[in-house]
Formats: C-alpha cells, structure tokens, sequence
C-alpha cells in the first residue's frame, strides 16, 4: 500500500526498485529555507546492505505489511538462528544479518517476536529484559559505596556493561536488551 514518506517509521518494511528494505532510522527534516524531507536509513532484506534515501515528506513509497508472530529461540549454527513457531511446530532459519548484536542476548528457550513478509524474515523483537550473570568484575574497595558511580562488568554472554559496587562476581542480574544497560539485581 502506498503512503506518504513522512509516515515511514523505524521497523516498517518497504518495497523499493522490486527489493524489500527494513527501515533502519527514519527522520523527518525541516530546514528553514527550502522543502521538507525524509531521510531514511534501511537494510535490504535479501543480502544486508545498508542504503539511505531522501525523499519529499508528500513522495509516495509503497510499505509492505508485515506478520508478527512469537516464536521459540532453538540454537544457532554456521547458517543462522534457528526458531520454532510453538503453535505449529514450524522452524524457521533467520540469517545473522537480521539477528545483529541482538544475538548476544538470545537465551535458549526464550520467546521472541519475529515480523515475516511472506515466509522471509524481516526483524526481530528480543524481550526488553533478560536475566545474566556476571562472569568478571573488580573487587569493591571499602569506603567507595558512598558515590553512586558503577563499576565495569563481563556478562556470562560476553556483554560489558557498568554495575553497581555491591554486585559481585557470581551475582545475577536483569539487563535491558536493547543497549545491555544495568537494571537490578535478578530475584531468582
């Protein structure tokens, strides 16, 4: 269907020369001088690459519609990451380019949102939280708990990110999964 550029958002999906692209960012630009125009950054679907166009925010581009459905997180191989649709038991291989730095957080078992167009998969959607625990982290020196300052830390999935100075090595704890940030302490 065809819409307005200034109406294309992150996530959508969009159909461009015969190719599918997901939209990447997408900003609205309104100089003080002159017309108005969308820029927008997308990943064609098919190979990866990355593009960036600019349009006229009243240019028409066509987006596709997209399913969205869970599925169950398997395993990974040389090929991809492989899930299964609980309900009819279908797997479905997404390759590595559509996971990204996503893939850091994968945990087997773990539920996710996949958006198909036809039988391709297109992005994914993590949880916004996930539960780690921390492999590597200095030692809390005494007298330093009285600035709220975080000290670095290795996640059991590799992840650095900053911890508060009473977490431990052992300790696990809730990151948010998309820029891997502290949250608290797990209550498991």
């Amino acid at each position: 269907m065809k819409v307005i550029a200034s109406s294309i958002r992150k996530g959508n999906v969009i159909e461009q020369d015969g190719k599918l692209y997901v939209v990447v960012t997408a900003e609205n630009i309104h100089p003080g001088k002159g017309t108005p125009v969308s820029q927008i950054e997308m990943r064609r679907i098919s190979d990866g690459v990355k593009i960036s166009e600019r349009y006229k925010t009243t240019d028409q581009v066509e987006k596709v519609t997209i399913e969205e459905r869970n599925y169950t997180y398997l395993y990974e191989d040389p090929d991809g990451f492989h899930f299964m649709n609980p309900e009819t038991y279908d797997q479905v291989l997404v390759p590595k380019d559509v996971v990204g730095s996503q893939a850091a957080y994968l945990q087997e078992n773990m539920t996710v949102k996949l958006s198909m167009h036809d039988v391709v998969p297109v992005s994914i959607a993590l949880p916004q939280r996930v539960t780690l625990e921390v492999v590597d982290t200095e030692p809390v020196t005494k007298g330093q708990t009285a600035s709220s300052s975080y000290k670095p830390a290795v996640l059991s999935n590799g992840v650095r990110t900053g911890v508060p100075p009473h977490i431990t090595v052992g300790t696990r704890i809730v990151v948010m999964t998309e820029d891997g940030s502290y949250c608290e302490r797990a209550k498991d």
